[in-house]
Protein backbone atom coordinates (compact mmCIF):
# COMPACT_ATOMS: atom_id res chain seq x y z
CA UNK A 1 0.00 0.00 0.00
CA UNK A 2 1.33 3.29 -0.94
CA UNK A 3 2.57 5.46 1.99
CA UNK A 4 1.44 8.43 1.44
CA UNK A 5 2.27 11.57 3.88
CA UNK A 6 -1.02 12.23 5.76
CA UNK A 7 -2.08 11.78 9.65
CA UNK A 8 -5.41 10.73 10.60
CA UNK A 9 -7.90 12.78 12.50
CA UNK A 10 -10.38 11.88 15.04
CA UNK A 11 -13.79 13.06 13.85
CA UNK A 12 -17.13 12.21 15.03
CA UNK A 13 -20.56 13.25 15.28
CA UNK A 14 -21.59 11.75 18.06
CA UNK A 15 -20.90 12.96 21.84
CA UNK A 16 -17.10 12.84 22.49
CA UNK A 17 -17.35 9.64 25.11
CA UNK A 18 -19.73 7.71 22.67
CA UNK A 19 -16.84 8.01 19.41
CA UNK A 20 -15.34 4.44 18.62
CA UNK A 21 -11.57 4.34 18.15
CA UNK A 22 -12.05 0.92 16.50
CA UNK A 23 -14.63 1.92 14.19
CA UNK A 24 -12.32 3.23 10.95
CA UNK A 25 -15.42 5.34 10.03
CA UNK A 26 -14.81 7.81 12.37
CA UNK A 27 -11.49 8.72 11.27
CA UNK A 28 -10.32 11.21 7.98
CA UNK A 29 -7.08 11.10 6.74
CA UNK A 30 -5.71 14.49 5.82
CA UNK A 31 -2.74 15.75 3.59
CA UNK A 32 -0.30 16.76 5.57
CA UNK A 33 0.56 19.33 2.94
CA UNK A 34 -2.12 20.72 1.67
CA UNK A 35 -1.12 23.78 0.51
CA UNK A 36 1.97 21.71 -1.38
CA UNK A 37 -0.65 19.27 -3.09
CA UNK A 38 -2.81 22.10 -4.53
CA UNK A 39 -0.34 24.73 -6.07
CA UNK A 40 2.02 22.24 -7.72
CA UNK A 41 -0.30 19.51 -8.45
CA UNK A 42 0.67 17.18 -11.52
CA UNK A 43 4.34 19.32 -10.49
CA UNK A 44 5.21 18.06 -7.66
CA UNK A 45 4.62 15.27 -5.74
CA UNK A 46 6.32 15.06 -2.50
CA UNK A 47 5.54 10.93 -2.51
CA UNK A 48 7.29 10.26 -5.34
CA UNK A 49 10.32 13.22 -5.46
CA UNK A 50 12.39 13.88 -8.85
CA UNK A 51 15.57 12.39 -9.22
CA UNK A 52 18.02 15.02 -8.18
CA UNK A 53 20.75 13.63 -5.82
CA UNK A 54 21.41 10.55 -7.67
CA UNK A 55 21.67 11.63 -11.15
CA UNK A 56 24.09 9.30 -13.54
CA UNK A 57 27.90 11.44 -13.49
CA UNK A 58 30.30 9.98 -16.16
CA UNK A 59 33.47 8.45 -14.79
CA UNK A 60 35.49 11.12 -16.00
CA UNK A 61 34.22 13.97 -14.43
CA UNK A 62 35.79 14.23 -11.16
CA UNK A 63 35.60 18.31 -10.16
CA UNK A 64 32.79 19.23 -7.90
CA UNK A 65 32.08 22.32 -5.69
CA UNK A 66 29.49 21.11 -3.78
CA UNK A 67 31.38 21.13 -0.24
CA UNK A 68 29.51 20.80 2.71
CA UNK A 69 25.94 20.88 0.74
CA UNK A 70 25.03 17.77 -0.60
CA UNK A 71 21.87 17.76 -3.44
CA UNK A 72 18.88 16.06 -1.81
CA UNK A 73 15.93 15.45 -3.65
CA UNK A 74 13.99 16.97 -1.02
CA UNK A 75 16.53 20.36 -0.39
CA UNK A 76 16.52 20.84 -4.73
CA UNK A 77 12.55 20.52 -4.88
CA UNK A 78 12.25 23.41 -2.20
CA UNK A 79 15.18 25.28 -4.36
CA UNK A 80 13.04 24.92 -7.39
CA UNK A 81 10.02 26.39 -6.28
CA UNK A 82 12.29 29.41 -4.59
CA UNK A 83 14.41 29.39 -8.08
CA UNK A 84 11.04 29.81 -10.18
CA UNK A 85 8.64 31.92 -7.31
CA UNK A 86 8.24 36.02 -8.00
CA UNK A 87 7.02 35.99 -4.66
CA UNK A 88 11.03 36.58 -3.93
CA UNK A 89 11.07 39.73 -5.59
CA UNK A 90 9.93 43.63 -3.69
CA UNK A 91 7.03 43.20 -6.38
CA UNK A 92 6.44 40.13 -6.99
CA UNK A 93 7.46 40.35 -10.93
CA UNK A 94 11.02 38.65 -10.80
CA UNK A 95 12.26 35.23 -10.14
CA UNK A 96 15.61 33.89 -10.49
CA UNK A 97 14.69 32.13 -13.46
CA UNK A 98 13.32 35.66 -14.88
CA UNK A 99 17.15 35.76 -15.93
CA UNK A 100 18.35 32.30 -15.76
CA UNK A 101 16.00 30.68 -18.43
CA UNK A 102 15.84 27.43 -19.16
CA UNK A 103 15.61 27.19 -22.65
CA UNK A 104 18.69 29.23 -22.35
CA UNK A 105 21.02 26.37 -20.81
CA UNK A 106 20.01 28.79 -17.66
CA UNK A 107 21.42 31.90 -19.19
CA UNK A 108 19.37 34.92 -20.70
CA UNK A 109 19.22 36.16 -24.36
CA UNK A 110 19.18 39.82 -23.12
CA UNK A 111 22.43 41.82 -22.78
CA UNK A 112 20.99 43.01 -19.49
CA UNK A 113 17.98 41.11 -17.42
CA UNK A 114 15.62 43.12 -16.30
CA UNK A 115 15.00 43.80 -12.17
CA UNK A 116 12.42 45.14 -10.29
CA UNK A 117 14.22 48.61 -10.88
CA UNK A 118 16.09 48.51 -13.93
CA UNK A 119 18.41 46.30 -15.92
CA UNK A 120 21.45 44.06 -14.30
CA UNK A 121 24.57 46.05 -14.47
CA UNK A 122 26.27 42.27 -16.05
CA UNK A 123 24.73 40.05 -18.58
CA UNK A 124 22.84 36.86 -16.76
CA UNK A 125 25.23 34.46 -16.85
CA UNK A 126 24.98 30.80 -17.55
CA UNK A 127 24.08 28.30 -14.77
CA UNK A 128 24.37 24.65 -16.57
CA UNK A 129 26.72 22.58 -15.01
CA UNK A 130 28.10 25.12 -12.38
CA UNK A 131 29.06 22.23 -10.09
CA UNK A 132 31.50 20.73 -11.89
CA UNK A 133 34.37 23.54 -11.58
CA UNK A 134 37.07 24.09 -9.14
CA UNK A 135 36.02 27.41 -8.95
CA UNK A 136 33.92 27.74 -5.51
CA UNK A 137 33.45 31.73 -6.17
CA UNK A 138 30.37 33.00 -8.03
CA UNK A 139 29.40 35.68 -9.62
CA UNK A 140 31.87 37.73 -13.03
CA UNK A 141 34.27 39.45 -10.16
CA UNK A 142 34.12 36.35 -7.43
CA UNK A 143 32.55 38.36 -5.36
CA UNK A 144 30.37 35.69 -3.55
CA UNK A 145 33.10 32.97 -1.41
CA UNK A 146 30.10 30.07 -2.21
CA UNK A 147 27.43 29.33 -5.20
CA UNK A 148 24.94 29.53 -1.01
CA UNK A 149 25.84 32.96 -0.35
CA UNK A 150 25.42 34.09 -4.11
CA UNK A 151 22.45 32.35 -4.30
CA UNK A 152 20.86 35.43 -1.90
CA UNK A 153 22.95 38.27 -3.51
CA UNK A 154 20.64 38.81 -6.07
CA UNK A 155 16.99 38.87 -3.75
CA UNK A 156 19.16 41.64 -1.85
CA UNK A 157 19.89 43.50 -4.90
CA UNK A 158 17.96 47.03 -5.40
CA UNK A 159 17.99 46.64 -8.68
CA UNK A 160 17.97 42.55 -9.16
CA UNK A 161 14.95 41.65 -6.84
CA UNK A 162 14.24 44.66 -4.50
CA UNK A 163 15.31 43.16 -0.91
CA UNK A 164 18.59 45.21 -0.50
CA UNK A 165 17.58 46.99 2.76
CA UNK A 166 18.48 50.23 0.89
CA UNK A 167 16.27 52.77 -0.82
CA UNK A 168 13.52 52.11 0.54
CA UNK A 169 13.40 48.31 0.08
CA UNK A 170 12.68 46.07 2.38
CA UNK A 171 15.31 43.60 3.87
CA UNK A 172 16.07 40.10 3.91
CA UNK A 173 14.03 39.65 6.95
CA UNK A 174 11.04 41.29 4.93
CA UNK A 175 11.06 38.93 2.48
CA UNK A 176 11.36 35.93 5.31
CA UNK A 177 8.45 37.34 6.62
CA UNK A 178 6.54 37.22 3.59
CA UNK A 179 7.33 33.79 2.79
CA UNK A 180 6.67 32.99 6.46
CA UNK A 181 3.04 33.63 5.56
CA UNK A 182 2.85 31.58 2.52
CA UNK A 183 1.33 28.11 3.36
CA UNK A 184 3.35 26.12 0.24
CA UNK A 185 6.38 27.54 2.11
CA UNK A 186 5.33 26.62 5.49
CA UNK A 187 4.84 23.18 4.65
CA UNK A 188 7.87 22.82 1.99
CA UNK A 189 10.16 24.29 5.08
CA UNK A 190 8.42 21.63 7.60
CA UNK A 191 9.01 18.99 4.51
CA UNK A 192 12.51 19.88 4.53
CA UNK A 193 14.27 20.92 7.87
CA UNK A 194 11.48 19.72 10.03
CA UNK A 195 10.79 23.27 10.88
CA UNK A 196 8.63 25.53 9.07
CA UNK A 197 10.97 28.38 10.25
CA UNK A 198 12.68 29.93 7.48
CA UNK A 199 15.99 31.08 7.33
CA UNK A 200 18.82 32.86 4.71
CA UNK A 201 20.37 30.25 5.21
CA UNK A 202 18.14 27.57 4.73
CA UNK A 203 16.71 29.40 1.69
CA UNK A 204 20.43 29.32 0.40
CA UNK A 205 21.03 25.68 0.63
CA UNK A 206 18.09 24.83 -0.86
CA UNK A 207 18.88 27.31 -4.29
CA UNK A 208 22.51 25.89 -4.29
CA UNK A 209 21.06 22.42 -4.45
CA UNK A 210 19.04 23.20 -7.32
CA UNK A 211 21.19 24.55 -9.23
CA UNK A 212 23.59 22.36 -8.56
CA UNK A 213 21.52 19.86 -9.35
CA UNK A 214 21.43 21.36 -13.56
CA UNK A 215 23.59 18.82 -15.32
CA UNK A 216 24.00 18.25 -19.27
CA UNK A 217 26.21 15.12 -20.04
CA UNK A 218 24.47 14.09 -23.02
CA UNK A 219 26.39 15.54 -25.61
CA UNK A 220 27.82 14.39 -28.75
CA UNK A 221 31.36 15.19 -26.97
CA UNK A 222 30.32 13.13 -23.92
CA UNK A 223 29.68 10.31 -26.28
CA UNK A 224 32.90 10.12 -27.45
CA UNK A 225 34.88 11.00 -24.45
CA UNK A 226 33.35 8.07 -22.73
CA UNK A 227 34.82 5.84 -25.45
CA UNK A 228 38.63 7.34 -24.94
CA UNK A 229 41.51 6.72 -22.35
CA UNK A 230 41.90 10.68 -22.50
CA UNK A 231 40.85 13.59 -24.33
CA UNK A 232 43.76 13.81 -26.94
CA UNK A 233 42.68 10.53 -28.17
CA UNK A 234 40.21 10.87 -31.35
CA UNK A 235 36.85 10.37 -30.84
CA UNK A 236 35.42 7.90 -33.20
CA UNK A 237 32.11 9.64 -33.54
CA UNK A 238 33.22 13.06 -34.13
CA UNK A 239 33.94 13.92 -37.97
CA UNK A 240 37.40 15.00 -39.05
CA UNK A 241 36.59 18.97 -38.14
CA UNK A 242 35.11 18.13 -35.06
CA UNK A 243 38.51 16.08 -33.80
CA UNK A 244 40.92 19.33 -35.09
CA UNK A 245 38.66 21.27 -33.39
CA UNK A 246 39.32 19.39 -30.42
CA UNK A 247 43.09 19.30 -30.98
CA UNK A 248 43.22 22.90 -31.35
CA UNK A 249 41.37 23.30 -28.12
CA UNK A 250 43.79 21.35 -25.87
CA UNK A 251 46.93 21.94 -27.50
CA UNK A 252 48.98 25.19 -26.29
CA UNK A 253 50.52 27.45 -28.72
CA UNK A 254 53.64 28.12 -29.63
CA UNK A 255 54.42 32.16 -29.89
CA UNK A 256 57.49 33.94 -31.26
CA UNK A 257 59.22 36.62 -29.56
CA UNK A 258 56.65 39.19 -30.36
CA UNK A 259 53.27 37.41 -29.38
CA UNK A 260 52.34 35.50 -32.29
CA UNK A 261 51.58 32.33 -33.10
CA UNK A 262 53.63 30.00 -35.02
CA UNK A 263 52.93 26.57 -33.88
CA UNK A 264 50.41 24.45 -31.80
CA UNK A 265 47.09 25.14 -31.31
CA UNK A 266 45.42 27.72 -29.60
CA UNK A 267 45.25 26.61 -26.08
CA UNK A 268 42.06 27.17 -24.96
CA UNK A 269 41.97 24.54 -22.05
CA UNK A 270 44.85 26.55 -20.41
CA UNK A 271 41.61 28.50 -18.96
CA UNK A 272 38.64 26.02 -19.70
CA UNK A 273 40.06 22.29 -19.11
CA UNK A 274 38.01 19.43 -20.37
CA UNK A 275 36.08 17.51 -19.66
CA UNK A 276 34.21 19.84 -17.47
CA UNK A 277 35.05 22.97 -19.48
CA UNK A 278 35.40 24.91 -16.14
CA UNK A 279 36.98 28.33 -15.75
CA UNK A 280 40.75 27.89 -13.98
CA UNK A 281 40.45 29.40 -10.62
CA UNK A 282 43.54 30.79 -11.00
CA UNK A 283 42.21 33.41 -14.15
CA UNK A 284 42.42 36.73 -14.32
CA UNK A 285 40.44 38.78 -17.35
CA UNK A 286 40.33 37.83 -20.75
CA UNK A 287 40.79 41.55 -21.63
CA UNK A 288 37.34 42.54 -21.88
CA UNK A 289 37.24 45.28 -19.32
CA UNK A 290 34.35 47.62 -20.63
CA UNK A 291 31.33 47.89 -18.15
CA UNK A 292 27.92 47.31 -19.29
CA UNK A 293 25.86 49.97 -20.48
CA UNK A 294 28.56 52.78 -18.84
CA UNK A 295 31.82 54.39 -18.99
CA UNK A 296 35.02 53.57 -17.57
CA UNK A 297 36.29 50.06 -17.21
CA UNK A 298 36.17 47.02 -15.11
CA UNK A 299 39.07 44.54 -14.47
CA UNK A 300 37.49 42.60 -12.08
CA UNK A 301 35.59 39.92 -13.77
CA UNK A 302 37.48 36.61 -13.58
CA UNK A 303 35.11 34.47 -13.70
CA UNK A 304 33.35 32.99 -16.20
CA UNK A 305 30.58 29.94 -16.74
CA UNK A 306 31.50 26.53 -18.50
CA UNK A 307 31.89 26.06 -21.57
CA UNK A 308 29.02 23.19 -22.49
CA UNK A 309 25.73 24.69 -24.23
CA UNK A 310 27.43 27.65 -25.18
CA UNK A 311 24.66 27.05 -28.20
CA UNK A 312 21.76 24.89 -28.46
CA UNK A 313 22.51 21.90 -30.97
CA UNK A 314 20.88 24.08 -34.08
CA UNK A 315 23.75 26.18 -33.87
CA UNK A 316 22.14 29.35 -32.38
CA UNK A 317 22.87 30.97 -29.20
CA UNK A 318 22.03 30.68 -25.63
CA UNK A 319 22.37 34.55 -25.21
CA UNK A 320 25.54 36.60 -26.11
CA UNK A 321 28.73 36.35 -24.36
CA UNK A 322 31.13 37.84 -21.13
CA UNK A 323 29.71 39.52 -18.71
CA UNK A 324 29.06 42.64 -21.18
CA UNK A 325 27.03 40.07 -23.64
CA UNK A 326 29.37 42.12 -26.36
CA UNK A 327 29.93 38.88 -28.00
CA UNK A 328 27.28 37.33 -29.91
CA UNK A 329 28.36 34.16 -31.78
CA UNK A 330 30.93 31.75 -31.54
CA UNK A 331 32.95 33.57 -34.41
CA UNK A 332 33.11 36.41 -32.39
CA UNK A 333 34.36 34.71 -28.96
CA UNK A 334 37.13 33.17 -31.33
CA UNK A 335 37.76 36.32 -32.39
CA UNK A 336 38.32 38.29 -29.44
CA UNK A 337 41.23 35.83 -28.55
CA UNK A 338 42.47 35.58 -31.76
CA UNK A 339 44.22 39.36 -31.50
CA UNK A 340 44.43 40.26 -27.49
CA UNK A 341 45.18 44.33 -27.54
CA UNK A 342 47.22 45.44 -24.40
CA UNK A 343 44.48 48.23 -23.10
CA UNK A 344 45.44 51.24 -20.91
CA UNK A 345 44.61 50.65 -17.38
CA UNK A 346 44.32 46.30 -17.67
CA UNK A 347 46.76 45.49 -14.70
CA UNK A 348 44.42 42.17 -14.16
CA UNK A 349 45.09 40.97 -18.05
CA UNK A 350 45.42 36.88 -17.90
CA UNK A 351 49.46 36.49 -18.57
CA UNK A 352 48.15 33.37 -20.38
CA UNK A 353 47.17 36.36 -22.98
CA UNK A 354 50.36 38.39 -23.36
CA UNK A 355 53.20 35.67 -24.29
CA UNK A 356 56.17 37.88 -23.80
CA UNK A 357 55.10 40.78 -22.78
CA UNK A 358 52.47 40.91 -25.67
CA UNK A 359 48.76 40.51 -26.60
CA UNK A 360 48.53 37.52 -27.86
CA UNK A 361 48.42 37.46 -31.55
CA UNK A 362 46.80 33.69 -32.71
CA UNK A 363 46.66 33.50 -36.52
CA UNK A 364 43.91 31.76 -36.89
CA UNK A 365 43.34 30.48 -40.22
CA UNK A 366 39.39 30.34 -42.09
CA UNK A 367 39.77 26.09 -41.33
CA UNK A 368 40.78 26.75 -38.40
CA UNK A 369 37.73 28.96 -36.93
CA UNK A 370 35.54 26.63 -38.16
CA UNK A 371 37.05 23.59 -36.50
CA UNK A 372 36.72 25.33 -33.47
CA UNK A 373 33.39 26.43 -34.08
CA UNK A 374 32.00 22.57 -35.05
CA UNK A 375 34.09 21.46 -31.63
CA UNK A 376 32.70 23.81 -29.15
CA UNK A 377 29.24 22.78 -30.65
CA UNK A 378 29.63 19.35 -29.74
CA UNK A 379 29.58 20.69 -26.30
CA UNK A 380 26.10 20.77 -26.50
CA UNK A 381 23.40 18.54 -25.26
CA UNK A 382 19.46 18.23 -24.86
CA UNK A 383 17.95 16.82 -21.81
CA UNK A 384 19.01 20.23 -19.95
CA UNK A 385 16.39 22.29 -21.97
CA UNK A 386 13.20 19.93 -21.33
CA UNK A 387 13.95 17.92 -18.29
CA UNK A 388 10.81 19.22 -16.38
CA UNK A 389 12.39 18.45 -12.71
CA UNK A 390 14.39 21.88 -13.46
CA UNK A 391 11.10 23.61 -15.44
CA UNK A 392 8.68 26.07 -13.46
CA UNK A 393 6.34 24.22 -10.78
CA UNK A 394 4.04 27.16 -11.45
Amino acid sequence: MKNIPSILLLTCTLALSSCSSNDSSDYTAVDLYPNVSTKFAGKIDLDNLANYANQIIPAYITKDNTAGNPITDKGATLGRVLFYDTNLSSNNTISCSSCHIQANAFGDVAIASIGVNGNTTRHSMRLANSRFSLENKFFWDERAATLEVQSTQPIQDHIEMGFSGTSGDGSISTLIAKLQNIGYYKELFKYVYGSEVITENKIQLALAQFVRSIQSFDSKYDAGRVLVVNDNQPFSNFTAQENQGKNLFLTPPVFDATGSRTAGGVGCAGCHAAPEFDIDPNTRNNGIIGVLNAPGIDITNTRAPSLRNLVKLDGTTNGPMMHTGNLETLQNAIGHYGTINLAAGNTNLDPRLRPNGFGQKLNLTAPEVNALIAFLRTLSGTNLYVDSKWSSPF
